[in-house]
């Protein structure tokens, strides 16, 4: 499967260095930013990847490119910093701006390509997790208000006489919402269905 990085750095000579460097490895495309400004730019038309990110560049720097891709949330990028001005409270702000890894110039190929492993399997985690949570959430949708009131109840482990007091509603009642809640779900047994709503967000897990 072709995976795809995107190098964006100010030095023309190191995005060469390492668009030589990762053009050797099997299965990647590699795209070249010379400006934060550029990349961000283009991201509504790049496809998800591995960003290789300068700190600090003119114009947007390696933070600012960092804080908007956390602002969008319609494609997913794992950023690397790469920066030759490496230091401990520059590394802590990139760790906080969502950086997966923080790597200084010069660096070693085999620790760069290693770290470059673990953001696509960030990637490939976050992909499955975000798909598991629109099947979930697509689920919760199709429940009316109140069954999702009544869900919310029996998650809580309240009793149906108390759910259906809450609700002001019979208990008889509310045994034909739990069923029918249950068969818009798919599932048989409460244990799913709290699977289901936590998946998608319709409670915090306490």
């Amino acid at each position: 499967m072709t995976r795809t990085i995107y190098l964006v750095d100010d030095d023309d000579a190191v995005r060469a260095s390492l668009h030589t460097l990762l053009s050797l490895q099997a299965n990647l495309v590699v795209h070249n930013f010379r400006s934060g400004d550029r990349f961000l730019a283009g991201v509504p038309d790049l496809d998800p990847g591995v960003v290789l990110l300068d700190f600090h560049m003119p114009g947007a720097s390696g933070l600012d490119v960092l804080q908007a891709l956390r602002d969008q949330a319609a494609k997913a990028f794992a950023a690397i910093i790469v920066t030759g001005e490496g230091n401990v409270g520059l590394a802590v702000q990139a760790m906080k701006g969502g950086a997966i890894d923080f790597i200084e110039k010069p660096y070693q190929a085999e620790k760069l390509l290693a770290a470059i492993e673990v953001a696509f399997a960030k990637l490939t985690e976050d992909g499955a997790g975000a798909a598991h949570m629109q099947q979930a959430a697509a689920k919760i949708a199709v429940l009316s208000p109140r069954e999702r009131e009544v869900l919310t109840g029996l998650i809580e482990g309240r009793a149906n006489k108390v759910i259906a007091h809450e609700l002001d509603i019979s208990p008889r009642t509310v045994e034909i919402y739990r069923a029918n809640l249950m068969t818009k779900l798919g599932v048989r047994t409460l244990s799913e269905a709290l699977r289901i709503a936590f998946a998608a967000g319709l409670i915090p897990p306490g």
